[in-house]
């Protein structure tokens, strides 16, 4: 299937980016009130490995969310967050930090926390006079021990285990018994229960939804009846794509349910917590922001799995937040909001200065109505585990292209897709005479970007 016969000169490019533009329309994100003279708790919920659409809220045709699908009713939904490396370790990095993986130093899923001379947005907080607690999945460093940073710790070693785990609780290990889901709700539940006499800083960080995918023993049984669709879409031009990353398991069926499945606990462990919140009476106290660590394939482009790809699938996030005092209920922002920006965002939130170590931004300017970021650079590098034979990626997206290129892998074509037109990335026009100025214009944008955030490979 041939690209379509396609022109765009470098005036498309400039207005498609929006660059020299003077404004950023973002429909529905606008301030719900003036900012509380309190400095709110916070709450951050991380799961691990859920699409940007595996929530009701988001479109999903089956899976029922009923408690993030409350969030966003009472909050901002981010129609367009992204990671900039779509892989566990880095990307939980990055949003400690607000840096990239070539800043923070945590490049792939090897074992070691980000560069102890970046400060960490618990850290800063702690320092701030909040009180901080980490409950849940670290997996950065191979250890469960606790964390600088964090004056309460309940976590399990590297990916842990959906039953069965020994947690460190404050320096105690502690053999559990019951569904990881459930059980470190058990204990943000407990924290949140204290009488705390400063604000706190919660930061739950679920197993869920990582494979192999073990739904909690209630839902065993839960969506039997849906029919699974294949995500493949048959017009895709995969002649033009790279062949790595196609390797849909015989049993995705049944995996794409258990995946669904186990998301189940994690809404329902959403809902303990605002039903905490609301009986502790601090639920409009708290800015609440759930989020997902990256994105996940079921089978897009010929049948691929797993995530690392800069494909929409795996680079996109789930992204809500509550905090009447600054949003309206039911905002929708379309503006481009990256992991990196979590902890500039929360420390605006807490009145706490963002050291220039942090390359994110804040996005509680978005949610006012002020321009948001044109573009933004992806960044994916090659592992050690020979399992995953997954070349160096680098990209970059803005509002309509994405281009990638995989820098180290001599042999893989580059690839533009453009996203206003072709959302599914179904045609590379690499290639296309047509767009020959918009390649140009991108493989810039990608060096400006490099130079701008001190890029440098592992």
């Amino acid at each position: 299937m041939s690209a379509p016969a396609l022109k765009y000169n470098r005036r498309d490019f400039l207005k498609s980016v929006g660059l020299g533009a003077a404004s950023l329309s973002i429909p529905g994100c606008v301030v719900g009130g003036e900012r509380a003279a309190r400095r709110p708790n916070i709450i951050f919920i991380l799961t691990d490995d859920q699409r940007y659409d595996a929530m009701s809220c988001a479109g999903h045709p089956w899976l029922k969310t009923p408690n993030m699908d409350r969030l966003a009713e009472e909050g901002v939904l981010f129609n367009n967050a992204f990671v900039t490396t779509s892989l566990c370790s880095p990307s939980r990095a990055s949003f400690l930090t607000g840096c990239y993986a070539h800043t923070h130093e945590v490049f792939m899923n090897n074992g070691r926390d980000p560069n102890p001379s970046i400060p960490t947005f618990p850290q800063l907080l702690r320092k701030a006079g909040y009180q901080t607690a980490f409950i849940g999945k670290w997996h950065m460093a191979r250890t469960n021990s606790p964390q600088p940073g964090f004056d309460h710790w309940v976590s399990f070693s590297g990916q842990g285990r959906y039953d069965k785990n020994k947690l460190n609780v404050d320096g105690e290990i502690v053999q559990s018994e019951v569904y990881i889901t459930d059980e470190l709700t058990n204990y943000a539940v407990r924290f949140l229960r204290r009488k705390h006499d400063r604000p706190f800083m919660l930061y739950l960080s679920h197993k869920a939804v990582h494979a192999p995918f073990k739904p909690a023993e209630r839902h065993e049984n839960l969506y039997s009846d849906i029919e699974i669709k294949s995500q493949h879409n048959p017009n895709d031009n995969l002649a033009a794509k790279p062949e790595w990353g196609r390797k849909m398991d015989k049993n995705w069926k049944s995996q794409i349910r258990n995946y669904m499945r186990s998301l189940v606990a994690v809404d329902e462990s959403l809902g303990r917590v605002l039903e905490t919140l609301e009986a502790e009476n601090i639920l409009d106290d708290t800015a609440i922001v759930f989020a997902g660590d990256n994105g996940y394939f079921h089978g897009e482009h010929g049948g691929m799995w797993d995530k690392r790809a800069a494909y929409e699938p795996s680079i996109r996030i789930p992204l809500l937040m509550r905090y009447p005092p600054l949003a309206r209920p039911g905002a929708r922002c379309d503006a481009m909001v990256l992991n990196i920006d979590l902890a500039p965002t929360l420390l605006e939130l807490a009145g706490v200065g963002v050291p220039g170590t942090m390359q994110g931004q804040s996005w509680l300017g978005v949610i006012k109505g002020r321009p948001g970021r044109e573009s933004f650079l992806y960044e994916y590098f090659q592992e050690v585990d020979r399992k995953y034979k997954r070349p160096t990626v680098l990209a970059v997206r803005t509002k309509q292209w994405k281009y990638v290129t995989y820098p180290l892998a001599g042999k893989l074509t580059d690839e533009l897709y453009d996203m206003k037109n072709d959302p599914q990335e179904l045609n590379n026009l690499i290639g296309n005479a047509g767009c020959a100025d918009v390649v140009e214009q991108m493989k810039k944008e990608l060096e400006r970007l490099k130079r701008k955030t001190n890029f440098r490979f592992p």
